[in-house]
């Protein structure tokens, strides 16, 4: 969206010139256009001459760090916003990715942001894991005079609910920093809270009031830049057509996973291989039911239709049990969270159990109460634009198990398996993410490791190294690791993998399927077997790309590529994670995990 000008079209000056005073009137404060304005008109009283001298030297802007430990980009984003809003607040801010963060910076930030998200059961993001243990241990600086915030998200649904940012904030005070602001937890629905607490928070940090006579130093080459404007792919949510829907297991498969090809009708947005996309899903009817059923609302088609569209009916967490607790008084479900017991009961169970479980006397509002807004879920996107025109293509594994004796599903996952087909309607919205993109240079070699529907953004990597090497351009090589349960039944694209490997769009792929031998082979088993021709390709500049399961698959195949490299080289498994590590911070190990 284009900033509106200040300037009218009356105003006499050129296009140009209108250009570059809105650009710089625009991202000023109140203090830097007053003192614009009385130093016109000083100008105008001494005949057009500006004066030698200020009457007063310039204050400078007050400097403010701001760091961010994010595993899908939210707290990137979010870090981002810091900055637009505090260089418009006289700040000059500076941005700064927790793996790239040097801890000696920090005694010298004098006002500190810190926004951390909480990954799996209470770690923080993998890129930020070196820098975040560095800060918690015995070498960390001191942060005396240093003002600091912590912004933590995370989710309810887990048991270490914002883990990380509750550390950071509690170890930037025992470093003696002092808390300008309170930290704040912000589950999945934290996009409003947190533009909040970030003005909250700048306004806390921000300097006392100068006196009238001071003059503040407005940064003219930035406010000229139009940093702010750049160009950037919409977030916001658009309509799309499903316009093709097939499962790619065989029907003798125990998987289901469906390929999903969506057309934009305006246009698909300005995606890159390696972004994903968020779905905005719809609950299970017959759950819907299942809960008016069991509080006895029924009748009430308004919150039928909000239960279905637009609340969180699955997820129970202790904050939900304390919500149910607040809103209906039960003693039983009370003693549950005095006597400790709750998040071992909650384990493998949703709402539906909560509410049979203890019944209580519920309203529409109690459970609007209860429940949190429905999230999107994010799918990486598994097309190359330059391949597949105004289409985005995912592929979608249709989550279903058992537990407490009863069946569960994923919310997206069998909303798009089990109810939509040709010619349905999905909203979403683009999720991008430049933390998992392919090398600049083309020319470069690649590794990808990707079971199951990990493998979705490589589709979308080699489409685009296709598309890119029609173009006359050298496309290095490309190595991918695939793996899944039975070979004849769940080898995913199957097809396109081995035409790729006739066209050389894909050099070379090695598979492992877990279930078709009586001892299971996973990918990292191959990386094993294969270590000294893959060490020899990261020796020789290739980047490795890592997508799927981040509770045991990534930190597996992380374990083989160390392991490979004290196998190889020689190293010390020590040594060998520190090779490891510099590939991450160089940005040639990536990962894309949930």
């Amino acid at each position: 969206m284009s900033r509106q000008s200040l300037l009218p079209r009356t105003a006499p000056f050129g296009d140009s010139e209108r250009a570059s005073l809105d650009a710089v009137l625009g991202s000023a404060t109140a203090i830097q256009r007053a003192w614009l304005a009385g130093f016109l008109a000083g100008v105008d009283a001494a005949g057009g001459q500006p004066a030698a001298a200020p009457a007063a030297p310039p204050k400078a802007a007050e400097p403010l760090t701001i760091i961010y430990a994010s595993e899908s980009g939210n707290c990137e984003s979010l870090a981002g916003n810091v900055a637009k809003l505090a260089r418009k607040q006289g700040f000059k801010p500076k941005v700064i990715d927790f793996a790239d963060l040097d801890l000696a910076v920090l005694p010298k930030a004098g006002k500190l942001v810190a926004i951390a998200a909480t990954w799996g059961e209470g770690e923080p993001p993998a890129r930020a894991v070196s820098t975040y243990n560095a800060l918690m241990g015995d070498g960390a600086p001191r942060l005396d005079g240093v003002e600091f915030a912590v912004l933590a998200l995370g989710d309810t649904s887990y048991a270490e609910f914002c883990a990380t940012g509750k550390a950071l904030d509690a170890r930037f005070e025992a470093l003696g920093g002092k808390r300008a602001a309170e930290r704040a937890d912000l589950d999945l629905d934290f996009e409003k809270p947190a533009a909040d607490w970030i003005k909250g928070t700048l306004k806390a940090l921000a300097p006392a009031p100068v006196a009238a006579d001071n003059v503040v130093a407005v940064d003219f080459a930035r406010a000229a830049s139009s940093e702010d404007d750049e160009a950037e792919p919409s977030r916001e949510p658009v309509v799309v057509e499903v316009v093709e829907h097939v499962n790619l297991n065989s029907s003798r498969s125990d998987k289901e996973t469906i390929h999903l090809a969506l057309a934009f009708e305006d246009g698909a947005p300005a995606y890159e291989p390696g972004d994903s996309l968020e779905i905005y899903p719809e609950n299970d009817p017959a759950l819907v039911e299942e809960i008016l059923k069991a509080t006895g609302l029924t009748g009430d088609e308004a919150l039928r239709r909000s239960l279905l569209a637009e609340r969180d009916i699955t997820t129970l967490s202790a904050a939900t049990v304390e919500r149910f607790v607040k809103a209906t008084g039960h003693e039983e479900a009370k003693r549950l969270i005095e006597g400790g017991e709750v998040r071992a009961w909650i384990e493998g169970r949703h709402l539906i159990d909560l509410i049979e479980t203890y019944p209580a006397a519920l309203t529409a509002e109690h459970l609007g109460g209860i429940t949190r807004p429905l999230p999107p879920r994010a799918y990486s996107i598994a097309s190359s634009r330059k391949e597949v025109g105004d289409e985005v293509h995912l592929a979608i594994a249709a989550v279903r198990y058992e537990t407490h004796g009863k069946a569960r599903s994923g919310v997206a996952s069998t909303h798009v398996a089990d109810r939509i087909s040709d010619g349905a309607k999905l909203r979403v919205r683009l999720k991008p993410n430049r933390h998992f993109r392919l090398p600049a240079d083309p020319a470069t070699d690649i590794i990808m490791v990707g079971p199951g529907t990990g493998v979705a953004p490589f589709r979308a990597f080699v489409q685009e190294r296709r598309a890119v090497e029609a173009t006359g351009r050298r496309v290095g090589r490309s190595w991918l690791f695939f793996g899944d349960r039975h070979f004849t039944h769940d080898f995913l694209y199957q097809l396109e993998w081995q035409e790729a490997l006739e066209d050389r769009s894909l050099t070379r792929i090695d598979v492992a399927f877990s279930r078709d031998q009586p001892e299971k082979l996973y990918v990292q088993h191959r990386i094993d077997q294969h270590r000294a021709e893959l060490v020899e390709w990261l020796e020789g500049g290739a980047h490795l790309y890592v997508c799927g399961d981040a509770k045991a698959m990534a930190k597996d195949v992380r374990l083989a590529v160390e392991n490979a490299y004290a196998a190889v080289k020689g190293l010390s498994a020590d040594d060998a994670a520190a090779a490891v590590s510099a590939l991450e911070r160089a940005g040639r190990y990536q990962q894309d995990v949930y």
